[in-house]
């Protein structure tokens, strides 16, 4: 159903990635762009732990299948199928947008990996970056990083904060045995089986429950546990967005979606 980030040398969206440097971007810009086609097709987004509360009003929040399992925000219950956008990659509706499609087309990367260093890159192939004149942001002044390249430096490195902090809460779960395989069964009208889907991990709220004494308390004090009740409370989105893949026409013909 849903699977988190591949390991591919590039993460999810980009085609490619290069430095951003005064000396071969001195007249670049950045601009807005009317559309997301970069994430076309994308039903699962990679989400960070800050973003659990405003995600969870608009979308289901699962976490991958794997040994390292992320949290992932669904925009469709099937590969390819993302609800919320048109065909022109345009959002048909007022929802919360994840930070890691905010932060497209820049990231941190490490250019070498023995190195701890990390440089502000980005995908040269998005039309949100280039040699622009009109209706676009400066990267440099001279040589020096505008504001424009402060801001896009502070926010990636704010995303990388909040995906460590992220990456933290997944191992206090896994530790404490909290996640399950996930399963839901979803009865169309008028359909004589179910459509189950499966190949995700969730909470386990029989063993949240069972919780007490000192492992309650620090989770409560740390703030993991209305983390995990919004997670928990996502979770009956998943039949609205199953509903409007039904009124969308994008309903798979099986009646049992492939673990992913």
């Amino acid at each position: 159903m849903a699977t988190a980030p591949t390991a591919n040398p590039l993460p999810m969206f980009y085609k490619d990635l290069v430095p951003l440097n005064s000396k071969e971007h001195a007249k670049w810009s950045t601009r807005g762009i009317d559309n997301a086609k970069f994430m076309e097709g994308a039903h699962a987004i990679p989400l960070t732990i800050e973003e659990f509360v405003m995600a969870s009003r608009n979308f289901p929040i699962i976490f991958s299948a794997g040994d390292n399992p992320v949290p992932l925000a669904l925009m469709g219950l099937n590969e390819g199928v993302n609800i919320f956008m048109d065909d022109k990659g345009k959002f048909t509706t007022q929802v919360y947008i994840p930070a890691y499609v905010r932060r497209y087309p820049f990231l941190l990367a490490r250019l070498q990996p023995d190195s701890d260093e990390m440089s502000l890159c980005f995908d040269p192939t998005s039309k949100a970056v280039g040699n622009y004149k009109k209706n676009a942001e400066p990267l440099f002044d001279g040589d020096q990083p505008t504001e424009n390249t402060k801001n896009i430096l502070k926010f990636c490195e704010d995303f990388e904060q909040a995906g460590a902090q992220t990456q933290a809460f997944m191992e206090e779960l896994k530790k404490e045995d909290l996640l399950m395989e996930g399963e839901v069964s979803i009865q169309q009208t008028g359909v004589e089986k179910p459509f189950v889907y499966r190949g995700f991990k969730m909470i386990d709220e029989n063993k949240l429950r069972e919780l007490t004494g000192e492992k309650l308390r620090k989770m409560n004090q740390n703030g993991m546990l209305p983390l995990m009740h919004a997670h928990l409370f996502s979770l009956q989105l998943m039949r609205d967005i199953f509903a409007q893949q039904v009124q969308q026409g994008k309903v798979p013909e099986v009646t049992e979606a492939p673990a992913a």
